[in-house]
This record gives structure tokens, sequence and C-alpha cells, in this order.
């Protein structure tokens, strides 16, 4: 039996990836961002993504499906946001509730939500207990963990994200489990170019005077934090944000035997889980890095849609079965 998703907050994909990698079956997907459809649709066959502001979609002609996800805007509760929360319009923050709506009314079995770390501490803990009330009042029964992709999805980025995940059955939703840690045991330099082009190099650049003798080992990962260099001393990638495409000075850098760089956005992609035949379009890089950082780490999801896939078919969690593949 294929269980149908609808894919809210689409952005690329990457949950959609996620849960069709487990079984699941998309029968409506969504966004607000026109760029995002360009490389959405690229990749994905039925449904192609809608591009319109969810507040103006008709919920009532929404086909039936039988979970929710949404990887909520999360610059309203991130820190690397201005922390507004639900009364801030522009980033988004108070669309929650129009999932909430989609709930109340279609009543799928279950949903997955995923947002920034901070949404749990955000204002004292007080939004993450109205989203939760919220929830409940809806009849789900809720657990929320924060997972690592390089602890959870064997992805060398530091990466926390909250999943919230949600049953209308209560016995599914106590039989429902988060996946548990699994080793780390691949290198960045896994999905890294050995060569690409001159303009990802700041070799002949300004700023290659301020970090030249900073950038110095091959091991490691860097950002630029407008005045200094920070190093990522666990050998990993610091978490790949959606502000990677207003100026470039969050993307990661690396050093090679021809010098120091930035990450392309195909090897943003690529350190965010979504496979090497996940194709770009040809549009700025600036909108290619945004989109890599605004989305999930795909491996981290698959592992997440496991799991809910055996609770509603009735099975019984068992990841020693599933783990290998990761």
């Amino acid at each position: 039996m294929n269980f149908k998703t609808a894919d809210l907050f689409a952005g690329v994909g990457g949950i959609r990836l996620g849960f069709e990698r487990a079984g699941f079956k998309t029968v409506f997907a969504n966004d607000n961002n026109k760029n995002c459809k360009l490389t959405y649709d690229l990749n994905f066959k039925e449904p192609e993504l809608l591009v319109k502001d969810i507040r103006k979609i008709y919920i009532k002609e929404m086909p039936d499906f039988d979970v929710l996800l949404g990887g909520f805007p999360c610059q309203a509760f991130s820190i690397a946001g201005n922390q507004g929360g639900f009364k801030d319009e522009e980033s988004g923050g108070n669309l929650f509730f129009k999932i909430a709506q989609i709930l109340r009314i279609k009543k799928p079995q279950a949903f997955m939500l995923e947002n920034v770390k901070n949404l749990k501490s955000h204002y004292k803990g007080h939004t993450f207990k109205v989203i939760k009330n919220a929830l409940e009042k809806l009849g789900y029964h809720i657990k929320a963990e924060v997972l690592n992709s390089m602890t959870h999805g064997n992805i060398p980025q530091n990466r926390e994200r909250i999943f919230i995940v949600g049953f209308l059955d209560k016995d599914k939703a106590e039989a429902f489990e988060f996946p548990k840690e699994i080793p780390l045991t691949k290198s960045f330099k896994e999905f890294i170019l050995s060569k690409t082009e001159d303009k990802y190099y700041y070799n002949d650049k300004p700023l290659y005077e301020k970090i030249k003798n900073d950038v110095n080992s091959e091991e490691m990962v860097y950002q630029w934090r407008r005045r200094y260099i920070r190093a990522n001393k666990r050998g990993v990638v610091p978490t790949l944000t959606a502000n990677m495409g207003t100026g470039g000075h969050n993307v990661p850098i690396v050093r090679n035997g021809i010098g120091i760089r930035k990450l392309t956005p195909q090897e943003c992609f690529w350190l965010q889980g979504f496979p090497k035949n996940f194709k770009l379009p040809g549009i700025a890089d600036s909108y290619l890095y945004h989109q890599a950082g605004n989305s999930v780490t795909v491996p981290v999801v698959e592992r997440v849609a496991q799991n809910i896939m055996l609770v509603m078919k009735g099975k019984i969690i068992n990841e020693q079965q599933m783990i290998s593949r990761f």
C-alpha cells in the first residue's frame, strides 16, 4: 500500500525525496518560491510544484493524503534570524497555524514537521508549547526530537534540526521511535570535487590576502565570518544556511592543491544528502546556495520516514535491519 503525502513548504523537494525513498507517494506539493520550482520540477514528475502562497490555497480542493509534511519557515525562530516567532509576518512564523488548519480539515493519519533546533527554546519554550497544544487539540499524539545530520544521517555536516511527528492513533504514536545515532563514517572530502571552476577560488581575489594564512589545512572546513576565519575543528562542514545566497560570506571554505575556494552549490546539495544525479537548473548561484541551505538533510528525513512507514503498517521498528544502507 502506498501511503500518500502532501509536501508543504516543499523547497526543492528534500523531504519529498526522503519520504519517497521510504515508500510514500507524493500527491500534492506547494511552495511560494518560483526559483524552487525550477529545481523541483527538474527532478520530480507529477505532482509538479504548485507555486502559491499557502494562505491562499483552498484546503478542501487539496487531494486526500495520509501524511502531511512541512519544513515550515524557520527564520522567525532561528538564532540566525530575528527570532520574531509567531508575530513575524514577513518570515512566515505564523504559517504554522495554516498547517494546523489543514490538519483540522483534512485529518491525515500522521504528520512530520521540521524546523530549527531553536524552536524548542524560543521565547523560553512558550512557542513550542503553543505548537504542541495546538496539535494535541486537533487529536494528534506527538513526539519531538532534535536530530543532527552527522549523528543521524552519516553526513559530515553539523546540522541540528527539530522533527515533530504526530499520529491520530495513540498506539501508533507510542510505537513510533526516532532513529538512533549511527557512526559517522564519511569524510567531507568524499563530497568535494578535486577541481572546479575558477570562479569559486579566492586565489586572485581581495579576500585571499585576509584568509591565506588561516586556511592552512586540507583536513578542515572553514568559514569567513566577515572579519575572521573560523575553523571547524570537528572535521565536518558547519551548518549550511539559507543566507549562503546573500553575499556568500557563510559558504564553507576548503583548501586543496590548487588553492583556497568556497564550496560549489552542487557540493552543498551533496552535503545535504542529495544524490549525485540530482539536477540543478541554470540559475544564479545565489539562488542555488539559498536552496541548498534552506533544505533538509535527505538521509535523516529518510530514516524518520522509514520509522513512520513501519508504524503505519503496524510493524515493529527494528533499526538494525535498516541502518546498513546509510
